[in-house]
């Protein structure tokens, strides 16, 4: 009996992924319908009027009070409003990716997205070496392995499906088309990245997720717990680790940035420390999203409150 209704809350599970994705499905290909930036204005417009109707809204605003003491609670609620339009415009961006990827390697023309930092992408290219490179949920973050790819530079980015399976695979594959390597997230991954750097190549990593046994250190001056493996591989193949994040500018346009490469902290027999090089991020992190606190996704869970609120993760 307990098998027959394990496999049934199973097939229920399954069923409402596939429905949940096909809806998704079909929004994305009206908007295909649609000019691109006309799609994502009305994407955005959408977005703005009903995520604060939603129970993540909650969690946003919990978050922004905790991070944000001092701001009003209307200023909070604006910039948790905004968020939702920025949301909502990265996952319209998708659909238009192509038409938003006009960067110009030679530098002659501006496009829909400008490039600092661009010497760091052709010394890492034409140096090869191993190397890291980290950034955050800011901006289009996704852009930033698609920007290396047009550079020519070899980045094996890891990152986290969604857990609606049929959503994964599309995902996936729309990302594979444009930003070379990706490993998921799963078991094993932490081998895939590590051979890779033995390989001399590049890995790109996201580290403002919340990770459950993870470095004790502060975000925001609140505990938290940070994923502590961009700081075991650089200790392991002692290699450069480069901050990258993304910016989404007025009418449309990014500006990405990579930045010079970190002194990470070492102790004193001169190894690097992993908790020390976990709160480093967190503390790059926490300066991208002070200076742009509605391009972030503050209704993720990164303090591990939801049990306090009763919210989703």
């Amino acid at each position: 009996m307990k098998l027959i209704v394990t496999r049934v809350v199973l097939a229920l599970r399954r069923t409402k992924n596939w429905i949940v994705a096909q809806v998704l499905f079909a929004i994305l290909a009206l908007l295909r319908l649609l000019p691109a930036q006309g799609a994502i204005r009305v994407t955005e417009r959408i977005a703005r009027r009903v995520g604060p109707r939603t129970a993540r809204h909650r969690l946003a605003l919990h978050n922004l009070a905790r991070a944000f003491p001092e701001k009003s609670e209307s200023d909070r609620e604006e910039i948790a409003t905004q968020m939702w339009g920025h949301m909502s415009r990265l996952m319209a961006e998708y659909v238009f990716v192509d038409e938003l990827i006009d960067i110009d390697p030679e530098g002659t023309n501006a496009g829909t997205i400008e490039v600092e930092g661009v010497e760091r992408f052709a010394e890492l290219r034409d140096n090869p070496r191993p190397f890291i490179v980290f950034t955050a949920h800011t901006g289009n973050f996704e852009l930033l392995p698609i920007a290396a790819a047009k550079y020519g530079l070899d980045v094996t980015a890891l990152f986290r499906p969604p857990n609606n399976p049929y959503i994964a695979k599309r995902l996936l594959a729309a990302r594979r088309t444009h930003m070379g390597h990706l490993v998921p997230s799963r078991a094993g991954a932490a081998w895939h990245l590590a051979n890779v750097l033995e390989a001399g190549q590049g890995v790109g990593l996201l580290v403002d997720q919340k990770f459950g046994k993870g470095a004790k250190t502060k975000f925001f001056g609140l505990d938290v717990q940070t994923n502590p493996l961009l700081a075991k591989l650089a200790r392991h193949f002692d290699c450069e680790v480069y901050p990258a994040r993304s910016i989404r500018l007025p009418g449309g346009r990014f500006r990405l940035e990579i930045e010079p490469a970190v002194t990470l902290p070492r102790d004193a027999n001169g190894t690097l420390d992993v908790t020390a090089t976990a709160q480093l991020l967190n503390d790059k992190v926490e300066s991208w999203v002070r200076e742009y606190p509605e391009q972030w996704q503050w209704f993720h869970d990164r303090w591990n409150i939801k049990h306090t609120l009763g919210t989703p993760g």
